[in-house]
C-alpha cells in the first residue's frame, strides 16, 4: 500500500479493527486503493499502528467477507475487483457501521439533529 495511510484513534468509541476496516473500505471503493493493489501484511501494519496482529487480523477478515480485498499465500493481501452489478447490503453491516457512527458524532457531542443533517448533506453530496 503506497499510497493513503491507515490510522486509528485509541481513544475513539469506534473498534480499532472497525476503525482500520471502515477507512480500507472507504479506500478501496473510492478507488484510493486500486484493484490488485497490495497491503501491508497483518504483522506490519500491526506494528506499524502500535496494535495486535489479532485486531488488524479481524480487520482483514471482515473486508475479505465484504470481498473487498482477497489474501493468497504467497501473493499477500490485494485490493480484489469491485463488483461491476448491484451491490449486496448486509443489514447487520449496516447497522453496525450506523451504531458506529452515530456512537463516535454523539461523543464527539453532536445532537442527533445534527448528525441527521450531516449525514443527509453527504448522501446528496458524495
Amino acid at each position: 500500500m503506497t499510497g493513503p495511510t491507515l490510522r486509528v484513534d485509541t481513544t475513539s468509541p469506534v473498534p480499532p479493527y472497525e476503525q482500520i476496516r471502515a477507512q480500507a473500505a472507504a479506500l478501496i471503493v473510492t478507488g484510493q486503493l486500486a484493484e490488485g493493489e497490495r497491503l501491508p501484511t497483518v504483522r506490519q501494519l500491526a506494528a506499524d499502528l502500535g496494535l495486535s496482529p489479532g485486531t488488524v487480523a479481524r480487520a482483514y477478515r471482515e473486508l475479505e467477507a465484504a470481498e473487498l480485498i482477497r489474501t493468497r499465500r504467497g501473493a499477500g493481501t490485494r485490493v480484489a475487483a469491485l463488483p461491476s452489478g448491484p451491490k449486496r447490503v448486509d443489514p447487520a453491516q449496516l447497522t453496525s457501521l450506523t451504531r458506529d457512527f452515530a456512537s463516535a458524532a454523539l461523543a464527539l457531542g453532536a445532537t442527533p439533529e445534527a448528525i441527521l443533517t450531516a449525514v443527509r448533506e453527504a448522501l446528496e453530496k458524495p
